[in-house]
């Protein structure tokens, strides 16, 4: 069994930074990825690292702005947003699983957090 648990969302002004963990429980050789859902849309894929964290992708809303990765150690992820716009604001999602086929679809994983809300404002 996996269990994640999301922290360090809030409010912050457009323009500034914030990040968020992902705290896992249980095995940790997972793929790892965040997702966000705004009011009212449906869920977003935001970025991708594999279990090693020598691979990464990322939506193109975020690219060049975010940075995903993870401490196995530890057993956390990280997602540092900066340069954060109005647009971004969303609960934000950490999600695991073993290999998801597909790795920008939320149904292609088994694990998910709780969410952080994360609001920008401008």
């Amino acid at each position: 069994q996996v269990q994640l648990v999301e922290s360090g969302g809030g409010l912050v002004q457009a323009g500034g930074s914030l990040r968020l963990s992902c705290a896992a429980s249980g095995r940790t050789l997972l793929v790892m990825a965040w997702f966000r859902q705004a009011p009212g849309k449906g869920r977003e894929f935001v970025a991708h690292i594999s279990w090693s964290g020598g691979s990464t992708f990322y939506a193109d809303s975020v690219k060049g702005r975010f940075t995903i990765s993870r401490d196995n150690a530890k057993k956390m992820g990280y997602l540092q947003m900066n340069s954060l716009k109005p647009e971004d604001t969303a609960v934000y999602y950490c999600a695991a699983d073993v290999s998801p086929v597909r790795i920008g679809v939320p149904s292609a994983y088994h694990y998910w957090g709780q969410g952080t809300q994360v609001a920008v404002s401008s």
